[in-house]
């Protein structure tokens, strides 16, 4: 027999019972479009995860690198307006623009308190903060918008300093060339920080502009990387602040490709659990066909009378199982996709479809057919023709 004649023949067969055809179908369009689903949407978070990650809204891809200090009790920022010159000045293939960082909220700054200078723990504020102010006041929206120099300091600061909290009031911190003026005494906070300064009174008083870190941001497409190397490498041959500490930078390729590895690794796993749906539509399919086979003896034993070969029955039953587990799978695959997106609108990211995902739904669904298919394409073939007789 021909094979356009066994896929005509399997296809009225399965049509000759439309029904229970559509309801052994049912097992295995549900667990595939489980299965896409899942995979659709996790395939859409990691996109959106790794692109939230690596680039800005319009596409442009940033790194950073950041100095080190060689003298850990110092407050050296090490990047200066220089290196930003030098930097430039290069013309790096696909460098967009480069920039000081200046948004640390916490830093250790070399201050003058009382009659000693020390390193102060700091904490930049750009409004007023909800903390308990023990002696003075707090600071106000008007100290933030006139950029007043007034901080607040700890209470354990001002009891070393100044041996009480009322006696630190109205005292100076001196903070390079900038005079601050104590104007409350805060409880000391659970992170032990001693000072509160407003940050743009403190970022108006700094002459050098310098940062512990810059900002590199690329065209969309650009190696990031690897320039990012190339201007590392730049400035710790030409840095000015390079003998006093180190340049380094984090490499986000690799923090990218685990996040993709875990995110991927979790997708496939809670696809695979929704797979197993999948074994319990296989036995519906088997069992289907064992009925199928039991109700088509008189069919087979003629097919056998007229000369059929035993392995051409067997393939026709065959076909029969994987032509229903196909086109399940092809209509779960279509289910499956629809349900995707149309979550993904309650979603911050998109679903994303692939034709791996066609392609996997696809053998899936006809493995299935084949293995659930071939004990009861074989009992069909194995049927003796004079038992069928008698």
């Amino acid at each position: 027999m021909r094979t356009s004649e066994l896929f005509k023949t399997a296809w009225k067969a399965l049509m000759a019972n439309k029904k229970r055809s559509i309801l052994t179908m049912s097992g295995i369009i549900i667990g595939i479009a489980a299965v896409i689903t899942i995979i659709s949407l996790g395939n859409g978070i990691r996109q959106a995860t790794l692109k939230n990650l690596q680039a800005t809204q319009g596409g442009e891809q940033t790194t950073q690198i950041y100095y080190m200090s060689n003298d850990t009790n110092g407050d050296d920022q090490g990047i200066t307006q220089d290196d930003l010159s030098t930097i430039n000045n290069v013309h790096f293939r696909g460098l967009a623009r480069v920039k000081l960082q200046q948004s640390n909220e916490y830093k250790q700054i070399r201050s003058q308190i009382g009659r000693r200078d020390t390193v102060l723990s700091t904490k930049l504020i750009n409004k007023p903060q909800d903390i308990h102010v023990v002696a003075g006041h707090n600071l106000t929206s008007y100290d933030f918008a006139v950029q007043n120099p007034v901080v607040l300091i700890s209470e354990s600061l001002a009891q070393h300093e100044f041996h009480s909290a009322t006696q630190a009031l109205d005292q100076p911190l001196l903070v390079g060339q900038t005079s601050y003026q104590i104007k409350g005494v805060m409880s000391t906070p659970e992170d032990e920080t001693q000072v509160f300064l407003p940050r743009r009174a403190y970022l108006s008083g700094q002459t050098n502009n310098q940062s512990d870190t810059i900002i590199l941001t690329f065209d969309k497409g650009t190696d990031a990387a690897a320039t990012t190397k190339q201007v590392l490498r730049l400035l710790r041959k030409n840095g000015v602040n390079r003998y006093a500490g180190t340049y380094d930078y984090d490499d986000t390729g690799k923090i990218l490709k685990g996040i993709s590895k875990v995110i991927d690794a979790l997708t496939y796993f809670i696809g695979a659990v929704a797979g197993i749906s999948l074994i319990i539509a296989g036995i519906g399919v088997m069992n289907m066909m064992y009925i199928s086979v039991s109700e088509r003896t008189q069919e087979i034993g003629i097919r056998l009378a007229i000369g059929a070969r035993p392995r051409t029955i067997m393939l026709q039953f065959l076909l029969e199982a994987v032509m229903l587990t196909t086109l399940g799978g092809i209509i779960g695959f279509l289910d499956g996709a629809g349900l995707a997106y149309g979550i993904a609108l309650a979603l911050p990211f998109k679903a994303k479809m692939s034709l791996s995902s066609f392609v996997v739904a696809f053998l899936v669904s006809s493995t299935v057919g084949i293995i659930f298919g071939i004990l009861p394409a074989k009992q069909a073939a194995n049927k003796n023709l004079i038992d069928i007789l008698r």
